[in-house]
C-alpha cells in the first residue's frame, strides 16, 4: 500500500512507498563489491485472487559495508519456518565458499556446496543434521519420481563412498555443510535436491542421530561431529536403526523441515550446449 499518493495536475497519479527493505521481504543478494534488494511491485485493483494488472520489477544497489558478512556465515538467518516455530534455511555457495553462488548451472565432476542452518532463536542449542537427501528433476517427488540418493540411512552420506562428497568442518552446531561432487543424474536437465532436515539435540548422537561421511584414507565411516564416535556409522554398511534413546519428548515436538533446493542444471564442459544461467542466490523453494 502507498505511503502517499497525490493526483497530479495532469491527472495521473504518483504514489509514493516508505518501507524499510526488512518490511516487504526484500530479497538480499551479494555480487562482488555489491548488496543488491530485490523486489516486485505488483498493482492489483481487482481482489487479492484476481490477476495482477502489471508486476514492476525493483532492484536498489548498495556499495557492500566494510566487514559486512553475508547471511549464510549467520548462524541464525533463516527464511523457511518448519514445524516447532523453527526457521530453517538451505542454499548453494560457490565452489570457493566464499559467498551464495551467483549461477545455476553446475560443471559435471565439480563441487557444489549445500549450506543449510536452523535459526536458534530462543531454543536450546540445536545441531542440523540432514537425514536424507536426493536429486530429482522435479520440484517435487512423487511416488514413481526417478531419484538419486546422496544422504540415506539416517545420516549417511553415500556419495562420500561412491564417489567423492563430503561433510565439510561445522563452524557451528546449527549450520552444516554438504560438500557434494556434481553427477551426471540428469544431466543437462534441470536437477533438484530435496533433503530432509533435523533440529537435534547436540548431546545426544546415535544411528538415528548423525552426520557419517565415508573417509577413504582411513577406509572407514566417520562421524562428523565426533569422530572418536565413529561407531555410531558402523551402521551405514547395512540398516541403522530408526529408534532414539532420547524418548519421545523431542520426537514428538517435530523439529523437522523438507528442503528442496534448484534448480540447478549439471553440464558435460565437453558438451556446447547452452543454459540459461541465474545470476541470483541459489535458495530452497520454500
Amino acid at each position: 500500500m502507498a505511503s502517499r499518493f497525490n493526483v497530479l495536475p495532469s491527472g495521473e497519479g504518483n504514489a509514493e512507498f516508505n518501507y524499510k527493505l526488512d518490511d516487504c521481504n526484500f530479497k538480499r543478494l551479494m555480487k562482488g563489491k555489491k548488496l543488491l534488494y530485490k523486489n516486485e511491485l505488483t498493482f492489483r485493483p481487482q481482489p487479492r485472487w484476481s490477476p495482477a494488472s502489471y508486476v514492476y520489477p525493483i532492484e536498489c544497489v548498495y556499495p557492500r559495508p566494510k566487514g559486512w558478512i553475508p547471511p549464510f556465515l549467520n548462524a541464525g538467518s533463516g527464511v523457511a519456518e518448519g514445524r516447532g516455530g523453527l526457521k530453517f534455511h538451505m542454499l548453494l555457495l560457490n565452489e570457493g565458499i566464499t559467498a551464495v553462488a551467483e549461477t545455476n548451472v553446475i560443471p559435471l565432476g565439480s563441487f557444489m556446496p549445500i549450506w543449510a542452518t536452523v535459526a536458534q532463536e530462543s531454543h536450546q542449542p540445536l545441531l542440523l543434521l540432514m537425514e536424507e537427501c536426493v536429486a530429482a528433476t522435479t520440484p517435487e517427488l512423487q511416488a514413481n519420481s526417478n531419484v538419486y540418493p546422496i544422504i540415506t540411512n539416517k545420516g549417511c552420506l553415500l556419495d562420500s563412498e561412491n564417489g567423492n562428497s563430503r561433510f565439510l568442518q561445522r563452524y557451528h552446531s546449527s549450520a552444516i555443510t554438504l560438500y557434494l561432487q556434481s553427477f551426471k543424474f540428469g544431466l543437462g536437465e534441470e536437477v533438484y535436491i530435496h533433503c530432509k532436515l533435523l533440529a537435534w539435540d547436540p548431546e545426544v548422537l546415535s544411528e538415528s542421530k548423525k552426520a557419517c561421511h565415508y573417509v577413504k584414507e582411513n577406509e572407514r565411516w566417520e562421524l562428523l561431529d565426533d569422530p572418536m564416535q565413529s561407531s555410531i556409522c558402523e551402521c551405514c554398511s547395512r540398516t541403522c536403526n530408526t529408534r532414539s534413546k532420547r524418548g519421545d519428548e523431542w520426537e514428538s515436538n517435530g523439529f523437522r523441515h523438507t528442503s528442496v533446493l534448484g534448480p540447478l542444471i549439471i553440464m558435460d564442459p565437453s558438451q556446447h550446449n547452452t543454459h540459461n544461467a541465474s545470476d541470483v542466490s541459489i535458495a530452497d523453494q520454500d
